[in-house]
């Protein structure tokens, strides 16, 4: 073997992803809060850019305007002013507000000594925002002069606050809460939850019934007793991943019988120049200043470039969702149509990756509600003529016929697809019924029995 050395030239091809586009693909993929939130962060970086603050006087300098909803809200003093002034269970609960955040205004409110009231402020502060109370006793101990049966003390007194089954440390605790707390208490109820809760949500009624001596019918009672309590009574404050009071990026509106698309422009802040740095600029003074000047203005510039770029971006391909599925706009949701990311990025002229990075956790308003964009996207099946019919079509299909069939005899995955082939002339497989039923949280037929 004859090994050589030597200096040999070789030409190759390779993409180098940079800062900027990096950047760029980032924005993309933002939600609104996060794009907002990611600002703010590249405005402490950035000397150079200023988010405008509300009641500016600053009415002489450029603001480049990128859309932002601003929040009217009090001062924190005089927002802790008018709290101590109003009483908590009078007021409408604004989205923002984290369950903690209203948990502790009533403990203000609570009869009390002071280090009472800290023991059941640190509570509240470990309220989970589903509304579960998080921590144990030996952990509040550590910080707390309490003993066992003072901080149970402590625990009840935040499990009596608003809403229902709030502070519970389990599901059981939780939906025993509320159960308590019903104006016409039924004992039987308790009883249940208290000592057969698995069963119950498994459907095991026949079990239940023979072991308290009691009807299915009875039973059955429960269940639905139960499914109308709220497992996640803290789910309906903001805070965490629960989205509380969403934002559209952008608006789908009726034109006669066209639709027209417009972006929200309520929903990002407003961006300024800092005028002490602008002059750096202006008067093309040289040194390190106007070097670190004229570099962070540079990355101000491409930052404005890849949000008016994600803007248009958002736009386009909400267009070409709206000319794709123009009857769903018009008609509602029953009228939506299979579509595919490769449908879309073809019709905006953008890659299928470009697509899923904006229909994700990007809303759009229609006349039929608030949806995800990534909502128009599905696939479909034919029928013997060669049409398509939209796999979310189907879902509703499989859902009517749920809702409409005999509970004393519901309907099997085979019934449900063998109706689905007479009436709407649409093959499908049992397994293929399972897999949506599933995906709509359907039980199956055995569990969805009533007697």
């Amino acid at each position: 073997m004859n090994l050589e050395m030597g200096l040999f030239q070789q030409q190759t091809m390779k993409l180098v992803m940079t800062q900027e586009l990096r950047q760029a693909i980032s924005l993309l993929q933002f939600s609104t809060l996060e794009l907002s939130e990611y600002l703010e962060e590249q405005a402490l970086e950035n000397p150079m850019m200023e988010i405008e603050e509300r009641n500016t006087d600053l009415k002489d300098e450029p603001v480049y305007n990128m859309p932002v909803m601003w929040n009217d809200e009090p001062s924190e003093i005089q927002e802790k002013e008018d709290q101590e002034m109003s009483s908590p269970f009078d007021r409408i609960k604004d989205d923002r507000e984290r369950i903690s955040d209203y948990l502790i205004q009533q403990i203000r409110f609570l009869p009390g000594d002071d280090d009472e009231k800290r023991v059941l402020k640190h509570l509240a502060r470990n309220v989970s925002d589903s509304g579960y109370l998080e921590g144990t006793y030996e952990e509040t101990a550590a910080l707390f002069a309490v003993s066992e049966e003072q901080y149970e003390a402590c625990v009840s007194k935040l499990q009596s606050l608003e809403p229902s089954g709030i502070g519970a440390r389990s599901l059981k605790e939780c939906l025993l809460l509320q159960l308590q707390r019903q104006t016409s208490r039924n004992p039987f109820a308790e009883t249940i939850v208290n000592d057969h809760l698995e069963e119950l949500a498994a459907r095991k009624w026949k079990k239940i019934a023979k072991c308290l001596g009691t009807s299915l019918e009875e039973v059955q009672q429960v269940y639905d007793d139960v499914q109308r309590l709220d497992p996640h009574p803290g789910a309906s404050f903001g805070g965490g991943d629960h989205p509380g009071h969403l934002l559209p990026d952008v608006y789908v509106e009726r034109d006669g019988e066209d639709f027209i698309v417009r972006l929200n422009n309520d929903g990002l802040p407003k961006i300024r120049m800092n005028r002490q740095y602008r002059h750096l600029l202006e008067n093309k003074e040289e040194g390190e200043a106007a070097e670190y000047a004229q570099k962070k203005y540079k990355q101000l510039v491409w930052l404005l470039k890849s949000i008016d770029q994600r803007q248009q971006t958002i736009r386009n391909i909400t267009e070409a969702i709206v000319r794709f599925q123009h009857d769903f706009f018009k008609k509602g949701p029953s009228a939506i149509k299979p579509l595919t990311l490769k449908d879309v990025a073809e019709a905006a002229d953008v890659h299928e990756s470009t697509v899923s990075r904006t229909t994700n956790q990007k809303y759009v308003q229609t006349p039929h509600g608030l949806f995800e964009l990534k909502y128009f996207f599905s696939a479909g099946m034919n029928n013997s003529t060669g049409e398509q019919t939209s796999t979310f079509v189907i879902k509703s299909m499989i859902k009517e016929l749920v809702v409409q069939e005999n509970k004393q005899k519901p309907l099997s995955d085979q019934k449900i697809a063998e109706f689905i082939k007479e009436e709407h002339d649409i093959a499908i497989s049992r397994r293929a019924i399972a897999k949506y039923r599933g995906e709509l949280n359907i039980p199956s037929s055995s569990k969805r029995k009533r007697y």
